[in-house]
């Protein structure tokens, strides 16, 4: 696994669910407009 260092405000866990062809993560609404990055930390179960 690789190690990565992100500056930020605020770290949240949550599993992406299927939604049509692509999958969403979701994220509290008071994050609406701001600038996110998504790290993935485990293999998709198949």
């Amino acid at each position: 696994m690789d190690r990565h260092e992100i500056e930020g405000h605020e770290v949240i866990e949550g599993e992406v669910k299927p939604t049509g062809n692509g999958a969403h993560v979701l994220v509290p609404k008071r994050w609406r407009g701001a600038d996110v990055k998504i790290v993935r930390t485990s293999d998709p179960d198949e």
